[in-house]
């Protein structure tokens, strides 16, 4: 199976430009480059695809990181994030069919190992997820009380994996530890199904992000989704980063939040049934921006009312640090609506 994976791969990267207009079709050509949002062809710039190999031969076509998350990979991972696919089968089929490949019959590929869910998908999410552990009395637990962040009430979407896998990037010191303690915390949809999963690793005491490249990464379908923190509600939160959302719950523990986990997923959520007023606890710069203005104008025709949240330092988890809850409360309370304040504001 590998071995027709990599062949496959070859074949994709010969053909890498047309592959990119193919199944990222929202993105667009830049020099040797093809830039677009993600793998699951969202519009963008974050992620971007080599188009040819340069004469120094480093960077091989074909070959892909997106910016945003950290991911990399190849024309297979590509395929697969944006066809939505559950196996590898279905993206080397669908694989064999752009270049214009006879289908392997299935017998022939039954008689390999099983393969391990590919990188990035949904399934490979669910695994992850269910090989972690509960978040309380953990390292996870521990980084973020370092962080003031110390009610964890409603947070069943975090966990904690002892030993993650860590792929190292290019980025990267060559003799860096491939695994690392790791908060995991669950992309769901409505229904509670995971589709995702975000990874931050940690360093081994818990005491801050680990020492690599890109400590935080996500993987599998995001779009539209997120990790919550309490059922939906009339009223919720909402914002691109996990502990934005976890230090604006230390003040506001009974409003249901989401974390889109990147400004333009952040644009992309979609709204809950009966959701009234959505707080958008925006990053003050041009992405956030772009993406409340995404928000409020997806929001209007529904009824719901778009509120902007902004920190007095870089995000609200710095407020926290810098001010604590009480002074965070207040900085908040001025800019709740008046009716919001006694139900969703409070300092526990």
């Amino acid at each position: 199976m590998a071995s027709i994976a990599s062949d496959l791969s070859q074949r994709l990267a010969d053909n890498a430009e047309a592959v990119c207009r193919r199944y990222l079709s929202k993105g667009r050509k830049e020099g040797r480059y093809w830039l677009v949002g993600d793998v699951h062809n969202t519009p963008g710039r974050s992620l971007y695809v080599r188009l040819s190999s340069p004469p120094d031969g480093r960077g091989a076509a074909g070959k892909w990181t997106d910016a945003q998350s950290g991911d990399h990979g190849d024309l297979l991972d590509i395929i697969a994030g944006s066809c939505g696919h559950r196996s590898l089968r279905e993206t080397l089929d669908e694989a064999r069919h752009f270049l214009s490949l006879p289908i392997t019959p299935p017998t022939e590929e039954r008689s390999a190992r099983q393969p391990k869910a590919p990188t990035g998908t949904p399934e490979a999410a669910r695994r992850l997820r269910a090989a972690s552990k509960p978040i309380l009395d953990s390292l996870a637990a521990t980084y973020l009380n370092g962080r003031l962040i110390t009610n964890l009430t409603g947070c069943d979407s975090l966990g904690y994996h002892p030993h993650c896998w860590y792929r190292a990037s290019e980025d990267d010191d060559p003799n860096v530890r491939a695994a690392w303690p790791a908060m995991i915390a669950s992309v769901t949809d409505f229904q509670g199904c995971i589709t995702g999963v975000h990874r931050t690793w940690l360093r081994l005491d818990g005491s801050d992000k680990a020492p690599v490249a890109y400590p935080r990464r996500a993987m599998g379908h995001l779009l539209g989704h997120g990790v919550r923190f309490g059922p939906a509600g009339r009223v919720m939160l909402a914002g691109e980063g996990i502990e934005t959302m976890l230090s604006l719950r230390q003040v506001m523990p009974r409003t249901s939040a989401i974390a889109g986990l990147s400004a333009a997923h952040l644009a992309a959520i979609l709204f809950p049934i009966g959701l009234q007023r959505l707080y958008v606890a925006r990053d003050d710069d041009p992405a956030g921006t772009a993406a409340l203005a995404s928000l409020t104008e997806r929001a209007m025709p529904a009824g719901i009312e778009v509120v902007p949240l902004e920190s007095r330092l870089d995000d609200f988890n710095s407020d926290l640090r810098a001010f604590g809850r009480e002074r965070l409360a207040a900085s908040v309370r001025s800019q709740l609506r008046a009716e919001d304040v006694e139900h969703h504001l409070t300092v526990v």
